[in-house]
C-alpha cells in the first residue's frame, strides 16, 4: 500500500501547524465562528448537534495496522471510546473538543493520515473497490489510479472552491462493489481488444434530493491520459456549475440540464486543449505509485479446504468470506452490524483487534467498505477459524454481510444538525427483529437516511428508508427496488410514510411479500423487479 514520501509528510505537517494556530485564535476569541467555519471545514471538523465531529480520510479505504491502531487510540483518548465508519470509506469521531483538534491531527500525521478535503466544496476522498488487489475479476488493481487522483486533486488550486462537493470512485471489474455510478465521476478500468488498459468514464451520478445514475460519457480513455480527462470533466463543471443555488449545484444537475451529449462535447473540446498542454503526470510517477501496490508474498501450496464442522463458523464462512485470486487465501468482511447494534460503530477495543488481526493474519492491510464494514483482504484459509473466534469474542462475528441486518445508516437526528429524523434506532429495531430470519431471506440490502441528503444511500437500497419531518413528527418513507451495483437503479416510494414502529413492521411486511412470491434463486430485488410494486403496496396499505 502507498506510504507517504517526504512531500506528503511535509504537506500534512504544515497543515497541522497551520490549523493549530487557527484553533488557538478561535479559542482566544480572535476569530468568530463565521470566520473559523471555512478553516475548520478544510480540515474535516464539523459542528454538529452536540459537539464537534472530525472526519478522517482513509483514501480508497486502505490502511495498515499502525493506522488502524491509531484510530482506536484516538477513539479512546479524544472521543467516547468509539469511531463511526462511513459510506465514504472514512471514519468519524462525534464527540471532539475543539482544543483537542490539533493534537488529533498531529497524531494522525504521525502514521500518515489526515482529514484534508473531507469537507467543503472540493474533491473529497476517492473511493474504490474494497477487494482491490485481491479480487480475481479485476483487470488491474484500481488503487494506484485512485492514489494518483488523490495526489492530483489534493490542494488543486482550480478545484478547491467548486460549486459543490465532488465525489469520485474507481473500480476495475464488471462487478461494481463501490456504487461507482452514483458518484459525480465514476471510473471503471477496462482493457480494449489489444489488451491495453484504459478507463471508462461515467459522470453526473449522485443521490440527495435529486438522485441520478451517472450516464456513460466515454467508453475508452488511454490510461496515460485519464487524469487529463478528469481535469477536463472538472473544468467544464467548474465553468458552468450553479453557484446561486446549492440545491442545483452538483454536477448531476449540470449534466442533466445540458444533456449528456452536450456535456460530453464540451469535455472532449476541453480534453483536446489540455492534451496540448501536457498536464498528465509523468509515467514514472504512476510507476512509482504502482510499485507500492504489489502483491504481498503469498505462500504457494496452501490447502484450499477448511474444517466446517462448527455450524456457526460454517455459516460465517458462507456469508462473510469471499474468494481470493490466490489459492489458499480468502477475503474476510468483518461485520460492524451486530443485531440491535449501531451500523458502522466500532469501539476502541474492536478497532485495536482489527489492527491485531491485520498484523497477525493479513499482511498488515485492512480496507474500510462503503457499506460501513471492514475487510481483511488477504487471509489464509487455514487461519479463518482462529480469526472468527477472536471476532466472536469481541462482538464482531456476525454472519450478516449483504443480509437484512447489514444495514447502512447515517447518524441521523441523534447527531446531525441537518437530519429530520433518527436513523440509528430504526436500524437497531429492524436488525433485532429480523436477525433470526436473515438466512431465510438471503441477500437484501437495506439503507436508511435521516434526511433528503441521503448519506445513508436510501435511494440505492433493495429496501430504502427516508426519514422526514411531518409537522414536527418523525415520519419514514419506504422505498423499494434500488441497487448500487452494476445493475444500478433508484428505489421508488411505496406510498404514505410510517411512524417509527410502523416502519419496522412495514419492512417485515415487504419481506413477507417477497418470501411468498419469490421464485427459485431470486433475491428480494429480483422478485420486486419481476412482480412490480403493486403486490407490496397491497400488503402495506390494503
Amino acid at each position: 500500500m502507498y506510504v507517504y514520501d517526504q512531500f506528503d509528510q511535509a504537506m500534512v505537517d504544515a497543515r497541522v501547524a497551520e490549523f493549530r494556530d487557527q484553533v488557538r485564535r478561535r479559542l482566544e476569541g480572535h476569530l468568530s465562528e463565521d470566520q473559523f467555519k471555512p478553516l475548520r471545514l478544510m480540515n474535516g471538523l464539523y459542528l454538529q448537534l452536540h459537539a464537534y465531529m472530525l472526519r478522517v480520510a482513509i483514501p480508497y479505504g486502505t490502511l495498515n495496522s499502525a493506522q488502524m491502531r491509531m484510530l482506536g487510540q484516538i477513539a479512546a483518548k479524544y472521543d467516547r471510546g468509539y469511531g463511526h465508519f462511513t459510506t465514504r470509506q472514512n471514519i468519524q469521531y462525534n464527540w471532539i473538543r475543539l482544543e483537542d483538534a490539533g493534537d488529533i491531527l498531529a497524531d494522525l500525521a504521525s502514521v500518515g493520515m489526515h482529514a484534508i478535503q473531507t469537507s467543503g466544496n472540493c474533491i473529497r476522498n476517492t473511493t474504490s473497490d474494497q477487494w482491490a488487489g485481491a479480487a480475481a475479476d479485476e483487470v488491474a488493481d484500481p488503487r494506484p489510479y485512485a492514489e494518483l487522483i488523490r495526489q492530483w486533486s489534493t490542494f488543486h488550486p482550480e478545484f478547491c472552491a467548486l460549486p459543490r462537493k465532488f465525489k469520485m470512485a474507481v473500480i476495475a471489474a464488471e462487478a461494481d462493489r463501490a456504487a461507482m455510478r452514483l458518484h459525480d465521476i465514476g471510473i471503471r478500468l477496462v482493457k480494449n481488444a489489444a489488451g491495453e488498459l484504459g478507463a471508462q468514464f461515467y459522470v453526473g451520478g449522485g443521490m440527495g434530493r435529486t438522485p441520478m445514475i451517472a450516464p456513460p460519457i466515454r467508453d475508452w480513455v488511454p490510461i496515460d491520459q485519464f487524469i487529463t480527462y478528469c481535469e477536463a470533466c472538472l473544468r467544464v463543471y467548474n465553468r458552468h456549475g450553479r453557484r446561486d443555488n446549492k440545491y442545483k449545484a452538483r454536477i448531476k444537475i449540470l449534466v442533466h440540464e445540458l444533456g449528456a451529449a452536450e456535456y460530453t462535447r464540451q469535455v472532449e473540446e476541453e480534453f483536446a486543449h489540455l492534451l496540448s498542454q501536457g498536464i498528465e503526470p509523468p509515467a514514472a510517477e504512476l510507476a512509482r505509485i504502482a510499485a507500492q501496490f504489489t502483491d504481498p508474498p503469498f505462500e504457494t501450496g496452501l490447502p484450499d479446504s477448511m474444517d466446517l464442522a462448527d455450524p456457526a463458523f460454517a455459516r460465517w464462512v458462507r456469508v462473510n468470506v469471499s474468494g481470493h485470486k490466490a489459492p489458499g487465501y480468502a477475503v474476510v468482511t468483518v461485520s460492524l452490524k451486530p443485531a440491535g447494534g449501531i451500523p458502522g460503530d466500532a469501539s476502541a477495543a474492536q478497532i485495536e483487534l482489527l489492527a491485531d488481526l491485520a498484523r497477525d493474519h493479513g499482511f498488515d492491510e485492512l480496507r474500510v467498505t462503503h457499506t460501513q464494514n471492514v475487510v481483511l483482504p488477504h487471509v489464509r484459509k487455514a487461519d479463518l477459524y482462529a480469526i472468527w473466534q477472536r471476532l466472536e469474542a469481541t462482538g464482531m462475528g456476525s454472519a450478516n454481510i449483504d443480509r437484512i441486518g447489514d444495514i447502512i445508516a447515517c447518524p441521523g437526528l441523534d447527531y446531525c444538525s441537518l437530519a429530520n429524523a433518527r436513523s440509528i434506532p430504526v436500524a437497531q429495531a429492524i436488525s433485532a427483529r429480523m436477525a433470526a430470519r436473515e438466512d431465510e431471506i438471503g441477500e437484501l440490502k437495506l439503507k436508511i437516511s435521516g434526511c433528503i441528503n441521503a448519506c445513508g444511500h436510501h435511494h440505492a437500497g433493495h429496501i430504502g428508508i427516508l426519514g422526514v419531518d411531518r409537522k414536527g413528527v418523525e415520519n419514514y418513507q419506504l422505498l423499494l427496488g434500488g441497487s448500487e451495483g452494476a445493475d444500478c437503479s433508484l428505489g421508488t416510494i411505496t406510498g404514505p410514510g410510517f411512524d417509527e414502529e410502523g416502519i419496522v413492521g412495514a419492512v417485515e411486511t415487504a419481506t413477507e411479500v417477497y418470501l411468498a412470491r419469490r421464485e427459485a434463486g431470486e433475491r428480494f430485488l429480483d422478485t420486486y423487479r419481476r412482480i412490480g410494486m403493486a403486490p407490496f403496496k397491497e400488503a402495506l396499505y390494503g
